[in-house]
């Protein structure tokens, strides 16, 4: 049976994020997941996991100036140091929160870098990220997203990121498959779920059109609830969406599930 964790950057942001927490263990979610943790200490935010029962699943690794529209640095050949020190960072904070994977985001190709020259920044950024986070008995993840959302996203198709990881040659390295992203950029979920499902460390929900809650659109998401059941993936599942009309109002879809 899948386990769903609720993205707290996108749900329950009527009220504070601290007090997301609460919001989403009332609401039946036994993990929660979000963009970063760095604002806050990580012992604030562990007293607000213990305290309702919650399981820290994910969060990414510090992705450079997100108010500014950096999505990940990972492929800067300029911000190498900057991103080694945030591997650092998150991995402090995975140790407070009991969080044994964290997610990096690609990042935007910056402009008048080569394909050839992002492609090998990443290659040993990931490198580095692996086998740092490896010693710390945490998994390293990476996603593709679509570039709809994030134009000049530079990790944006399944195989595309699998061949990458291959090249990283890391035993500590996984992919983060989002239903909704890859929806976008390729189709054919089901089955690319079964090819790679080895490979797949955790996986992100939204239906398309309008990244809403499930139901909403087009993906047949009772199917492939039962299909990721009846392949046994034993991960968690993100719930990464933007409610249509209110996360509570919106979570018809998970109790159907249960």
């Amino acid at each position: 049976m899948a386990k769903f964790a609720a993205n707290l950057s996108m749900l329950f942001t009527e009220v504070d994020f601290l007090d997301r927490f609460q919001a989403a263990a009332e609401a039946g979610f036994k993990g929660v997941e979000y963009l970063f943790p760095y604002d806050f200490e990580a012992a604030e935010i562990r007293q607000r996991l213990d305290d309702n029962g919650l399981i820290q699943v994910l969060f990414n690794l510090p992705a450079g100036d997100w108010g500014a529209g950096e999505r990940g640095i990972a492929c800067h050949p300029d911000r190498i140091e900057e991103f080694r020190a945030g591997v650092d960072r998150a991995i402090e904070y995975a140790r407070v929160l009991g969080n044994t994977q964290v997610n990096c985001l690609a990042g935007i190709q910056p402009e008048g870098v080569s394909d050839v020259e992002a492609r090998k920044t990443l290659v040993e950024n990931l490198r580095f990220a692996a086998e740092k986070l490896e010693a710390a008995d945490i998994l390293l993840i990476a996603e593709p997203i679509n570039t709809r959302d994030i134009p000049g996203f530079f990790l944006n198709r399944t195989e595309q990121a699998l061949a990458l990881f291959d090249e990283v040659g890391s035993r500590n390295l996984k992919l983060q498959y989002d239903i909704y992203h890859m929806q976008i950029m390729e189709g054919d979920l089901a089955p690319t779920i079964e090819k790679h499902l080895d490979r797949i460390a955790h996986v992100q929900l939204a239906d398309n059109p309008g990244r809403h809650e499930p139901g909403t659109g087009e993906i047949n998401y009772p199917f492939l609830f039962a299909h990721l059941d009846r392949l046994g993936y034993q991960g968690w599942i993100g719930c990464e969406y933007k409610p249509r009309a209110g996360t509570r109002e919106g979570l018809g879809w998970l109790k159907s599930v249960r």
